[in-house]
């Protein structure tokens, strides 16, 4: 029987010409090491873009190394969470990098957090400190008494602008009021902290691989919010095996000087955090930071000022881009990469994307467990697979049944995941690390797929997501995925209900593009490429689906 076992190894046939099985023993022993190597390689680069205000390399290296000496002048121990709680600008990449230049944690945090999710997130990490955007102080204001946090950073948004900083900060602060009245009694600027730590030296923190560099809290899907423990070695190990996997960009178009990555992916996302951050810097590449993708006017105002060449992005941005006239008159000739990830790209998104930007979009899957990257499409692709590609040098992807057995070529499992990226365990969670750690060694993704003869997989959806209709088991990506090629329909998203007849039976919610669009013509247009149980038995019209800050479609809470 030829089954999925991951000895086999199917997939390296369809790998790209001259890459790689395995990578090489890391250069590195840090996170750190690798943005210090970066900063001194790549010194007068321009590292990061915001708001149309640049900083270098050399320009990242003098600030993150004064404030980690700042930080290290306050008597944490090595190890100790400190938490950073920023959109994307420019305190952000600088913040993190200082964090783990000192011998810290980081723990990122998303700023749209409400008090309950932020204490939660602050009491369960242990973070002593914490570095925060002014805009979000308000929500931290009303937890920090419950925490262990002693050390409070504020940084207001034009903190590294210069002059144009203070209009920045008076527009944000009194023109749109975007910053509550708040008080935090011993709290730090960031430009003090910054002043503070310009007159210390930056100690050597003597980190090792197998050192925490990042507590990434997963989104909390599957109910309370866990932070994956990400190693330094995890974390060196997925940025080794994307280097491997990135050459074949650039096997059709010649490989610029320097790269430009649009970075809309928050930073405190692991996708963003790795594959514009690290691996980005890794290159040497400058990083384009969009504080508020959802402004999409002002989002494609700003890059349009810049040639582009790395796009990583969602479904749902992708999406909302495709839908704006100004997005469509930009250049995309020196667009190299198109990279989509977080949730399932959907074909007439990706068909309507190449056919603007004359690129594929790279579908990748990962997870925060996974540092995040475990598998990806070819970077050359002529087409867009569908599929979540071949698993990264040096990673194994197994599918297997609910009791751990390996399934046949084309039969759906659950994806299972083993490689040098895959976390150490849940943070102080051993009883939850248990559900989902194989013992071989393999991390239990809680999502369903096939692989093909090729070594691809396709998922198929989430194991809780699936709808159960007489027995059959319909995925809602397959769903939403048919209903949204109908031109009226913007955004689509199915969730089970129960059913007297049938067990459960398929919800469908729909954002429309034609307001005229009757729940008969959605059904009607299911019947045309769904199997009946597939299909609706309730069509909801809504204005807007919940997403969570990245851009996923909340399944659960229309399900609620």
């Amino acid at each position: 029987m030829n089954t999925t076992a991951a000895t086999d190894r199917i997939w390296l046939a369809s790998y790209p010409p001259n890459t790689a099985a395995e990578i090489g023993p890391l250069e590195h022993s840090s996170v750190a090491g690798l943005i210090e190597d970066s900063f001194k390689r790549y010194a007068d680069r321009p590292a990061y873009t915001c708001m149309g205000k640049t900083i270098t390399y050399s320009d990242m290296e003098r600030m993150s190394s004064a404030i980690g000496a700042w930080l290290q002048s306050l008597g944490l121990a090595k190890g100790d969470r400190v938490a950073v709680m920023m959109p994307n600008i420019l305190q952000m990449p600088v913040a993190m990098a200082a964090v783990l230049r000192a011998g810290y944690t980081v723990v990122n945090v998303n700023p749209l957090y409400t008090p309950r999710e932020l204490e939660h997130q602050l009491k369960d990490s242990g973070a002593k400190a914490i570095i925060i955007l002014e805009n979000f102080a308000i929500t931290l204001q009303q937890v920090v008494a419950r925490t262990a946090v002693k050390h409070i950073c504020v940084a207001s948004m034009g903190d590294l602008m210069g002059l144009k900083g203070h209009l920045v900060n008076f527009v944000v602060r009194k023109v749109k009021k975007l910053v509550p009245a708040w008080s935090l009694p011993g709290h730090v600027s960031f430009k003090s902290a910054l002043s503070a730590g310009q007159g210390k030296t930056l100690k050597p923190a003597n980190v090792k691989p197998d050192d925490v560099a990042f507590l990434q809290y997963t989104g909390g899907t599957t109910g309370v919010s866990k932070g994956a423990t990400l190693l330094n070695s995890n974390v060196l190990a997925n940025a080794a095996q994307n280097d491997l996997w990135l050459p074949a960009a650039f096997i059709k178009k010649q490989k610029p000087e320097v790269l430009v990555y649009i970075c809309a992916l928050p930073l405190y996302h692991i996708f963003a955090l790795t594959v514009n951050a690290l691996m980005g810097m890794a290159q040497g590449a400058h990083n384009i930071l969009i504080p508020n993708p959802r402004d999409i006017p002002s989002f494609v105002k700003d890059i349009s000022k810049h040639e582009f060449h790395v796009f990583p992005g969602l479904n749902t941005l992708f999406n909302a881009l495709l839908n704006n006239e100004d997005f469509q008159k930009l250049n995309f000739k020196p667009l190299l990469l198109s990279l989509g990830g977080g949730m399932a790209v959907q074909r007439p998104v990706a068909e309507r994307w190449k056919e603007l930007t004359g690129c594929v979009i790279s579908e990748g899957y990962g997870l925060s467990e996974t540092s995040p990257v475990a598998t990806a499409n070819r970077f050359d692709a002529d087409e867009f697979s569908g599929t979540i590609g071949l698993p990264l040098p040096s990673t194994f992807i197994d599918i297997r049944d609910e009791d751990g057995t390996s399934m046949p070529i084309g039969e759906v499992g659950e994806i299972c995941i083993k490689g040098p990226q895959v976390m150490a365990g849940y943070w102080n969670r051993d009883d939850e690390t248990e559900k989902v750690m194989t013992s071989d060694g393999y991390f239990r993704s809680g999502d369903m797929g096939f692989m093909d003869e090729a070594g691809y997989t396709k998922i198929v959806d989430r194991k809780k997501d699936m709808i159960l209709v007489s027995g059959f088991n319909v995925y809602p990506n397959e769903v939403e995925e048919f209903a949204v090629s109908h031109p009226g329909i913007l955004e689509a998203a199915a969730v089970a209900v129960p059913d007297e007849h049938s067990g459960e039976a398929v919800k469908l919610f729909v954002v429309r593009t034609d307001p005229n669009l009757t729940e008969a013509d959605v059904k009607a247009h299911c019947a045309t490429g769904l199997t009946n149980y597939k299909r609706p038995k309730i069509v909801v019209f809504k204005d807007e689906l919940p997403k969570t800050n990245v851009g996923k479609i909340l399944r659960r809470e229309l399900r609620d």
